[in-house]
């Protein structure tokens, strides 16, 4: 089977991308060739998804079965791999979010559960280009697939407030600096390892019955955000100093946390898995958040460069942590 991967060298894509080889998947990654992450047997092809003379210069001569798009945000980047793809592939996959479910909703979520979120533009496009495909399959038969990843993480220890792509949050804990959670920190929620959602993205990579179909894909083990935090600590081997702050407040002083926090994470969340379990038969997270936390510790600790610090997070956060200070001496801080 011949794959294209847009992207590819992302927090999930590069796991998928390694599965995908190691089950013998003739393999080609597309992307603008920055992040440099080479993988053994990957064809990598460089150009520029948002210029389709290029694209189409880099895939020239090339037919795939599958089409896997990770970068995908808008309704104008569906119209235009629309453009590219349209009878030139047996299913085109789409990466969306289960952030497009409504919340608060009913537990636990599945397919079939309402989206919407006013909160987060991020997710109301992910909405969108849902929408757009799920016409073009019907009108004209455009073979798609929509996947929803829920939180997955890999290397990276996972945080809410702060980033997830550095050693930002876990350096502060390692230091007994404070970290802030959201809320009171008792809102469930779910953490995928990348691993896992591999293992069931994979199940769907040329499956024809998943054509017109939509899945999400998440672990069955729900934790409260202070059992995440707390874990995270434990893997590093020290406790968490938490601070406990509102999800609007956090937003009112750094007002781009407002989609991810109220219009998701400050929200319980948990998922029925039993579509992806039909579809893939045997599929079973098997990670548990311990573990992954333990294996993404053993990782950081393994190369000094790969535990980076984001200095304009950490004050970033500070200025949050004084605003918070300022409030409660004022007598406010209520949710």
């Amino acid at each position: 089977m011949k794959v294209l991967f847009i992207g590819g060298t992302g927090n999930i894509s590069a796991e998928v991308s390694r599965q995908a080889i190691a089950k013998g998947v003739e393999l080609y990654r597309l992307n603008r060739g920055l992040r440099g992450v080479a993988l053994p047997g990957s064809h990598d092809l460089t150009a520029d998804i948002h210029k389709p003379d290029e694209v189409r210069a880099a895939l020239s001569g090339l037919e795939f079965d599958v089409v896997v798009n990770w970068i995908a945000f808008t309704p104008d980047d569906i119209e235009r791999d629309l453009k590219l793809f349209r009878g030139r592939v047996k299913q085109y996959i789409f990466i969306s979010s289960a952030s497009v479910y409504q919340k608060p909703g009913s537990f636990p979520i599945d397919e079939s559960a309402p989206l919407s979120n006013p909160y987060w533009d991020y997710a109301r496009n992910k909405i969108a280009c849902e929408e757009r495909l799920l016409r073009a399959y019907h009108d004209e038969g455009f073979p798609a697939t929509i996947v929803r990843p829920s939180f997955t993480y890999d290397h990276y220890f996972p945080v809410s407030v702060g980033g997830s792509n550095s050693y930002t949050v876990a350096d502060r804990m390692k230091k007994g600096k404070p970290i802030i959670v959201h809320g009171d920190g008792l809102a469930y929620w779910v953490m995928t390892h990348a691993e896992d959602f591999g293992r069931g993205f994979l199940g769907l990579v040329g499956n024809e019955k998943a054509l017109g179909e939509t899945f999400h894909i998440a672990s069955d083990e729900v934790l409260s955000w202070n059992q995440i935090y707390r874990t995270i600590a434990a893997a590093l081997g020290v406790e968490a100093n938490i601070v406990y702050i509102p999800s609007g407040f956090i937003a009112q002083v750094v007002p781009r946390y407002a989609g991810t926090l109220l219009g998701d994470k400050t929200w319980s969340v948990f998922f029925n898995n039993g579509k992806i379990k039909t579809f893939v038969q045997g599929f079973q997270a098997e990670i548990s958040f311990a573990e992954g936390t333990r294996r993404a510790a053993a990782w950081l600790d393994e190369q000094e460069e790969r535990r980076w610090i984001d200095q304009a997070m950490n004050e970033e956060i500070e200025m949050i942590l004084e605003a918070y200070a300022k409030e409660l001496n004022q007598g406010g801080g209520k949710s």
